[in-house]
């Protein structure tokens, strides 16, 4: 067979077969989740409706972000997630900290909110058999910028469920 309608049928079946090997694994972790995280200690202890919204990504990666998160100004956390045993999971993300402008004056002549360090969060993860939420709990860690630990950090437990349909 040649012609126009044997490249077009050999043109698909390459791409159909390109399609198979280029497919992402999944994961039941993988994807967007809203969690209320609560702290038993540290210098997040005294908020009581903290928020973090996690994305997953298939690939083992993922951010983090908080209701807080303009307070002090930080930016998202960044980090990584593995699987520990069935359908439990452990993830370590970083965010920087950041420390108040001197006086008002600072942030006009272009100082502001500086680094002032960074946290460490590891979080473990049990997944519900439905896979549509997790409980977990978290530690976390801070350190000021030459990277020695800071007083501050503390545990938190945490109820996420799936967004989206």
């Amino acid at each position: 067979m040649t012609g126009p309608l044997h490249r077009t049928i050999t043109a698909a079946c390459a791409l159909l077969a390109l399609a198979g090997c280029t497919r992402v694994p999944t994961s039941p972790l993988a994807g967007a989740w809203r969690a209320n995280v609560q702290f038993s200690g540290g210098a997040f202890a005294t908020i009581h409706d903290l928020q973090f919204l996690y994305a997953y990504n298939a690939g083992g990666t993922m951010t983090e972000s908080s209701n807080y998160d303009a307070v002090p100004p930080v930016p998202p956390a960044y980090g990584e997630w593995h699987v520990t045993g069935e359908r439990k999971f452990r993830a370590k993300y970083t965010f920087f900290t950041t420390q108040p402008p001197s006086d008002v004056k600072a942030i006009a002549s272009g100082g502001g909110w500086l680094p002032a360090g960074y946290g460490v969060l590891t979080e473990d993860i049990e997944l519900a058999p439905d896979g549509r939420a997790y409980d977990s709990t978290i530690q976390l860690d801070l350190f000021d910028t030459a990277g020695k630990p800071v007083t501050g950090g503390g545990r938190a437990s945490a109820h996420a469920v799936r967004m989206g349909s």
